[in-house]
């Protein structure tokens, strides 16, 4: 991607000098990121259970700073002011979109930790992944993480980091529109259209970034590999050696390719209606 590292976003919290405090939690669910969702599913195989059902969380939220701010090499400083720069994009590319709607959009912040952290919607590790928390309206990242989605997952690139956080901020936009509400019950089939819908809306800023001359070869294939690394047929493959649909809650690799692709083909927020009675998500 085309972008000038410097400055980061006012909507960047940097906790990675910090410690998640205590055992408590906050009132809300928390979201599984890629690495989460990889060991609940080997555990659901294992017990044949779908342990999903019990990730509910409440209590009170809690932060304990260390007190020293957090030491960071000059690659982790320029990857800070990467994923700085691209929620700015997403930001201004969906309060454009929302407004031509008639929607007001509100501002997600993008909190940065290491090791564990406190949330609205509880206590997150490093392996949760990232995560996006309708309670408090942000998106909490290990910067960590994108060595684990090159190295454990194969996506490499500076547009496979960028899909990563586009998606999360998609999740941002369901909680405006209200979609994300629909998954409710936490039955697995709405959850996977919510993945889905958060996927295309992910490529819908693609499209915007592209549009704007961001983009360069072979970022839209970075962005289509980290999409089909992370589908939950081949997290299970990964994890078991089998898949089982029944219990899968992001979608199948192919399914998130598509999504994906489908948003940044079309740039429109309409496309992504993935709750559509007419529209087949493999089940």
């Amino acid at each position: 991607m085309k972008w000038t590292p410097g400055g980061m976003s006012k909507d960047v919290e940097d906790r990675r000098g910090e410690t998640g405090g205590g055992s408590g939690f906050g009132g809300g669910r928390l979201r599984l990121g890629l690495g989460g969702v990889l060991v609940v599913l080997v555990l659901s195989l294992i017990f044949r259970q779908n342990l999903f059902q019990f990730l509910e969380t409440g209590g009170a939220p809690g932060i304990a700073p260390s007190g020293a701010p957090a030491a960071a090499t000059p690659q982790e400083d320029t990857l800070s002011q990467f994923v700085s720069f691209v929620l700015d994009t997403a930001q201004a590319t969906w309060a454009r979109t929302l407004s031509a709607r008639g929607v007001a959009y509100q501002e997600a912040h993008l909190v940065l930790f290491r090791d564990g952290i406190e949330s609205a919607c509880g206590f997150a590790e490093t392996a949760t992944g990232p995560f996006y928390c309708p309670a408090d309206h942000k998106v909490y990242i290990d910067l960590g993480f994108y060595q684990e989605l090159r190295d454990r997952f194969g996506a490499s690139g500076d547009f496979a980091q960028a899909y990563v956080l586009a998606h999360e901020i998609g999740h941002h936009i369901q909680t405006l529109l209200g979609t994300e509400g629909m998954r409710g019950g936490r039955d697995n089939e709405t959850s996977v259209r919510v993945e889905l819908q958060a996927d295309c809306y992910a490529g819908v800023w693609g499209y915007a970034a592209n549009r704007a001359r961001m983009l360069d070869a072979g970022d839209l294939e970075e962005g289509i590999t980290a999409a089909a690394a992370v589908g939950d047929d081949r997290l299970q493959r990964m994890a078991t050696g089998q898949v089982n649909p029944e219990s899968f809650t992001h979608g199948t690799s192919a399914e998130r390719t598509a999504w994906f692709q489908r948003g940044f083909d079309s740039g429109r927020i309409d496309s992504c209606d993935t709750f559509s009675g007419s529209v087949d998500i493999g089940r």
